[in-house]
């Protein structure tokens, strides 16, 4: 034995007896994938000791969430905002009655000003919001998401202020400027807007949403535009065949998102299928597939007065279906950032391949 000058701590001489044991070693690890080995832990090292209860170090490996609960609703209310705008725009543009252009308007108008204060209270003091607003980073989905914010927000209120003037005390040049300029704003950010929440807890280290980035945004999309089509027909339009097959369009997008959920075998989706996790997404799914798609389907064959009833309650359980899934996915979030072990599972098929 001798000691080290650097830490004074004993320290053995390498042989070739070591040298012979760490080549067996390093066999048996491209054999198997693992060591057998007990290693050497000297007294009063801080050496891990890891366990589903203690994590590494006592700490789990990954952070949950700082969100609240303004998080998720701020995802509810942007989504249905944003799809509101994209139908309002085009029923416009498609000469569709008035008064459905008016309320898809105002729905959006709504969601632009209680989205920023949502988010707001989520970041606790306004100069966060406006820190964000700094830069413009095309990598970031967190900074696109805040500029796509600032400008459907912008776009949308100035779109259903324009279009409430012009009623009440005629039309004119510049309220016809702003409310045209407005509307393609609004169509052009509403669509993003409604799904870009989907890219952002995609593009996180969480495993139950980074191993479904490439569905949320459609996901997301769809229960926006689910939601936005339930609030008009709670609005009384009931009449419009086109919001039917919208509603019906996305009621059944989101019925095979929920197969689609259930049927993967893929690790780190356990939050999804399982727990209180588990039956808030089973719930939310429910909710937004395959009752409205039930729904609907029969508000096709039956008569006038049952046909509106029914596309009624499928409105209601759309938008209170889209709440719910927006929930589902951020708790799930949470429960997949506190199991520890999913993170440490190595995916790349180079360590794979050669066993480590």
């Amino acid at each position: 034995m001798r000691r080290t000058p650097h830490d004074g701590m004993p320290s053995r001489t390498p042989d070739l007896t070591t040298e012979q044991r760490l080549a067996e070693i390093r066999r048996e690890a491209e054999q198997r994938g693992e060591v057998k080995a007990a290693g050497v832990r000297p007294s009063g090292a801080p050496f891990p000791i890891a366990s589903p209860e203690t994590g590494y170090y006592g700490i789990p490996l990954l952070k949950e969430p700082a969100w609240t609960w303004e998080v998720p609703l701020y995802f509810f209310v942007g989504g249905a905002a944003g799809a509101a705008a994209v139908v309002g725009a085009i029923a416009d543009y498609t000469g569709a009655d008035r008064k459905l252009v008016r309320d898809a308007r105002w729905i959006a108008a709504a969601g632009a000003v209680i989205s920023p204060a949502l988010l707001i209270a989520d970041l606790g003091r306004p100069q966060r919001f406006l820190n964000m607003m700094r830069v413009f980073k095309p990598q970031s989905p967190m900074s696109v998401g805040v500029w796509t914010l600032l400008g459907f927000s912008g776009a949308a209120t100035a779109t259903a202020f324009a279009g409430f003037m012009r009623e009440r005390y005629g039309p004119s040049l510049p309220l016809r400027v702003m409310e045209n300029a407005g509307q393609a704003a609004s169509l052009a950010f509403g669509l993003p807007f409604s799904n870009y929440t989907g890219v952002l807890i995609g593009a996180t280290t969480i495993p139950v949403w980074n191993r479904n980035v490439g569905n949320l945004p459609l996901h997301f999309g769809a229960s926006g535009l689910s939601a936005a089509v339930g609030m008009l027909e709670m609005m009384r339009h009931r009449k419009s065949r086109a919001l039917q097959m919208l509603g019906l369009g996305a009621a059944i997008f989101e019925s095979w998102e929920g197969w689609r959920i259930e049927s993967r075998q893929q690790t780190g989706l356990d939050p999804l299928k399982r727990g209180a996790s588990g039956w808030i997404v089973r719930t939310g799914g429910v909710l937004s597939g395959p009752v409205p798609v039930a729904l609907r389907a029969l508000s096709i064959i039956s008569s006038n007065e049952r046909s509106h009833a029914l596309r009624r309650w499928a409105g209601i359980l759309a938008v209170a279906g889209s709440l719910i899934t927006r929930i589902a996915w951020v708790h799930a979030g949470h429960v997949s950032a506190r199991d520890w072990r999913e993170p440490l599972e190595i995916s790349d098929p180079l360590c794979t391949e050669k066993g480590v």
